[in-house]
Formats: C-alpha cells, sequence, structure tokens
C-alpha cells in the first residue's frame, strides 16, 4: 500500500485488561492499514477483539480496567497514543466517527434528537445554534429521515431501531469526518433495515469521500461493503486480504472454518459445519498459535511458536505456519 495514501496505520497494538489478579490479551500485536476512500472489515467470532481494537483507535478503553501497553496508532501521519486528552479530543467526533452496536446506549435518552446532534455540530464546527440546526436538519434530510423537523424534536426512545441508527449516521457524520468505525451498525435490525443502512453508508462513504473500518461478524456484509479483510482470532490478525481473494480462496484454517460454516442453498447438508473445540480463555491463551488446538492441520511448531504473517501473494497475508517460506499454495 502507498504511504502517501495510507489514513489509518496500526501497528502491534496490545491492549489489556487487568482483573482480579488476571490479566486478558484482548489485543496481542493487531497490525493493519486504511486507505484513504477504503472499506476495512474486521471479522471473527464474539470476543476476539474487534471492538476492543476500536476503542482503542479512539482511546475509550477504561483505565482501569483495561490499558493499551504497546503499539502506535497513525492516523493521518500522528501517533494517536501520543497525543494529550485534549488534543485526542479534537479528533473523536471531528475526524474520527464511530457508530456502535446499539445506539439507543450511544443516544442519551433524556434529550431531544436535535439538541444532541447540534452540540456535536457546535462543539467541532465552531457555529451558532442557528446554523447548527440547520446543518442537523441537513444531515437528517441526507440520510433519508421523514419530516426531519419533527425528527428534532422527538427523543430516542420515540423512533424505531432503523430511525436511530440511521438519526447516529447523521450525528457521526455531520463533521465529514476522514474516518467512520462502524461497530456492527446493523446487528439489532431486521433484514430489511439492515439492507437499507448498508445502502446508506455506501452513500455517505461515496458523498463524503470517507474511509470506513467495518465491524462485524457477518460474512454477507462483508462481501456487500469492504474493499479489503482482517480476520481476527483472539486478539490477533490470522489473515488479511482483499474482499475478492479471501472469498475466493481463504488460507488460514480459520478463515476456512468461518467459510465452511455458512450455509449454501445448492448443497443438501444435514448439518452445517462446525470448527471443533472452543475460543481459548485470553487470560491463559495457548502457546505458540492460538487456533492451533482447534486446528486439524497442526503440526510441530505450532504448538511452541507464533507464526508471523507471510505474504502468500501481492497483499494477501497469513499468519499460519502452512505458509512460511511457500508460495502460498498450501
Amino acid at each position: 500500500m502507498g504511504k502517501e495514501n495510507t489514513l489509518l496505520s496500526i501497528k502491534n497494538l496490545r491492549t489489556h485488561f487487568y482483573s482480579r489478579g488476571h490479566t486478558i490479551y484482548a489485543l496481542d500485536g493487531v497490525s493493519f492499514e486504511i486507505e484513504k476512500g477504503m472499506t476495512f472489515g474486521l471479522v471473527g467470532e464474539t470476543g476476539c477483539g474487534k471492538s476492543v481494537t476500536a476503542l482503542s483507535i479512539l482511546r475509550l478503553i477504561p483505565y482501569p480496567p483495561g490499558k493499551i501497553v504497546q503499539g502506535e496508532i497513525h492516523f493521518k501521519g500522528r501517533n494517536l497514543l501520543r497525543l494529550s486528552e485534549e488534543e485526542i479530543r479534537s479528533i473523536r467526533g471531528k475526524e474520527i466517527s464511530m457508530i456502535f452496536q446499539e445506539p439507543m446506549t450511544s443516544l442519551n435518552p433524556v434529550f431531544r434528537i436535535g439538541d444532541q446532534m447540534m452540540e456535536v455540530i457546535m462543539l467541532h464546527q465552531k457555529v451558532g445554534k442557528p446554523v447548527a440546526y440547520e446543518r442537523a436538519v441537513e444531515m437528517l434530510e441526507r440520510v433519508h429521515m421523514p419530516d426531519a423537523r419533527k425528527i428534532m424534536r422527538q427523543f430516542p426512545h420515540q423512533l424505531s431501531g432503523g430511525m436511530r441508527q440511521r438519526a447516529m449516521i447523521a450525528m457521526e457524520l455531520s463533521c465529514r469526518p476522514y474516518l467512520l468505525i462502524a461497530d456492527e451498525p446493523t446487528t439489532a435490525l431486521d433484514v430489511t433495515i439492515q439492507a437499507q443502512i448498508l445502502r446508506l453508508l455506501k452513500e455517505m462513504k461515496k458523498e463524503f469521500d470517507t474511509s470506513i473500518l467495518l465491524i462485524t461478524h457477518d460474512l454477507g456484509v462483508i462481501a456487500e461493503m469492504c474493499d479489503r479483510v482482517g480476520v481476527m482470532y483472539a486478539g490477533s490478525i490470522v489473515e488479511e486480504a482483499s474482499v475478492e481473494d479471501i472469498f475466493k480462496d481463504p488460507k488460514h484454517p480459520y478463515t476456512r472454518g468461518l467459510w465452511g460454516a455458512i450455509p449454501r442453498m445448492e448443497e443438501e447438508k444435514e448439518t452445517l459445519s462446525v470448527i471443533p473445540g472452543m475460543v481459548p480463555d485470553l487470560s491463559q491463551p495457548p502457546t505458540g498459535c492460538k487456533f492451533h488446538p482447534r486446528c486439524t492441520f497442526r503440526f510441530e511448531p505450532c504448538d511452541r511458536f507464533v507464526p508471523p504473517p507471510a505474504e502468500v501473494s501481492e497483499g494477501h497475508f497469513v499468519a499460519c505456519f502452512l505458509y512460511q517460506g511457500k508460495d502460498g499454495n498450501g
């Protein structure tokens, strides 16, 4: 990837949580880059570290119990981990915005939608209340909210789930951020509304030239939305490639397992394929490759050493000993 086109670069990020004398290794050496105008997807099982990655980027990890212990997060050439609290606050919401899984936990239930949107606009754009009001109405109209001025007067509980998510998107895009982090933005919505929200994100990305970090466990969403994909397992990225390559030719045994568990209409199977074993306890992760206890391809070095990422084809990286020193054909 061209360095001049890189918007976000994360290198060897490690975030730990400390609880009752135990250390939980939530992120254990995460690295990836997002280029300008790109949608990058993070996919993996629940608890693999996707949301912790997003919160680490914005430095929203609560301390205690959590702490970013190592790594670099470069955004537009600045290491976010070295900024003061005042400097990072000026970036949150303005240059990097985040849509959370459930908007009811993000929107304040005792304030009207309009007041919450206007507060963000006045804070980051340094404009007065009348201007902020009109800009908020304009953003609600852009996300196809019916009767935007009426929505401005309503409280979050008066809106449906899909409308609350649209209001959140309007709020987070009101300052035209360079990067939008969408943490499972369609999880609580029905299929029809999911499709509308994804279409809306595509429209807004194109209109504002915003890069997106999309966090999800839905492989269908990944296929529809993303340019590149990082597959996470137990706090690490085990495979990264373009969306075409990772669906056409998944390499890592974990990625193959995820893809194999997708039900297919053309196949008449009574049971779905499953990945054997359980997700590891991140307070006591296995030595070597963290996936090796569940891997049907494991061999001698897997339980002793951590495999470094290997480029098996152009832009396709896999952290697996099956591909160390090979040409990517396994």
